[in-house]
């Protein structure tokens, strides 16, 4: 074989080396492209999976904290009778029917027992405290002498909280009177 013949086989050779490389190169910048996707697609995965448990066990505790709001709200008429109830008792009464009064006095503090097991908690307002919106329902406004705008004058019915969310308002009476 000719020395020419040699020079081009070995250029030949050569010019296939560097092809050869350069496809192996390429191939492995797409190797590392697809890795590097494969690892995005992986740690987008694991942080949503993470997101779903903290979701889930967010609405789990939620679920267990306000689960009875429809039931305690159902009660709450309850203790509103129970309540007049005993405010209706003149003491004829009470020294007449001493056994009944006292029933409706222990079911009543038992109704309040299970409330307080399951955080319900009272809202008591009470004559002279400020009107708060946020637990407060102003049922009506009128000018009392002797208190300022927005001291409430009347409570006709206390509020209740579950945890802390508000399940009703308090509903008062609010004075209207003007600043002097």
């Amino acid at each position: 074989m000719s020395d020419m013949k040699k020079d081009e086989i070995a250029e030949e050779q050569a010019q296939f080396d560097i092809e050869a490389e350069a496809a192996m190169y390429d191939e492995m910048d797409a190797l590392r492209a697809e890795r590097d996707e494969l690892k995005d697609r992986f740690m987008r995965s694991l942080a949503d999976t993470e997101n779903l448990r903290k979701r889930a066990d967010r609405e789990r505790r939620e679920a267990e904290q306000y689960g009875g709001s429809k039931l305690a709200r159902d009660l709450l008429p309850v203790y509103d009778a129970l309540r007049r109830a005993l405010d209706a008792v003149g003491e004829e009464q009470r020294t007449a029917a001493t056994a009944l009064i006292e029933g409706v006095e222990l079911t009543l503090r038992e109704l309040t027992n299970v409330f307080s097991k399951h955080g319900l908690q009272m809202l008591a307002p009470q004559v002279g405290d400020t009107f708060n919106p946020k637990e407060h329902e102003a049922m009506f406004e009128a000018p009392v002498p002797g208190t300022k705008a927005g001291d409430i004058i009347q409570v006709m019915a206390e509020g209740f909280m579950l945890h802390d969310r508000l399940l009703r308002a308090a509903q008062v009476g609010v004075s209207s009177t003007p600043k002097s």
